[in-house]
């Protein structure tokens, strides 16, 4: 998995691309978002238009960006949310708790 990291009107937007599996990638993703972190930036759009799948270890790794985010006062919203893992994110009851916006323009307006 890539992750890229883009500023939209000073929001952290960090598009992942590939299958979100967890592991290193899921290790990369926190570095990432601690790092922006410490250059205090607070509000966060994962954007998942490049992610078709992802296993429950993907589904870890956003929990802990989300958590990590969150404890620093921070904001984290997801964008673009393919079919397969709103199914997911929905079998695991997680679509309550991940704020979820069908592009980036509008995630990035939310936080």
């Amino acid at each position: 998995m890539q992750i890229h990291v883009t500023d939209h009107d000073g929001v952290a937007v960090v598009a992942l691309q590939g299958d979100a599996m967890g592991g290193p990638d899921g290790t990369a993703l926190l570095e990432r978002i601690r790092s922006l972190r410490a250059d205090g930036q607070t509000r966060f759009v994962v954007d998942l238009d490049g992610v078709e799948r992802m296993n429950s270890s993907g589904l870890g790794m956003l929990i802990g960006a989300l958590t990590t985010v969150r404890n620093a006062g921070g904001q984290l919203v997801l964008a673009n949310v393919h079919e397969r893992v709103r199914q997911l994110l929905t079998v695991t009851q997680l679509m309550s708790v991940f704020s979820i916006h069908e592009g980036v323009d509008a995630a990035a307006a939310s936080v």
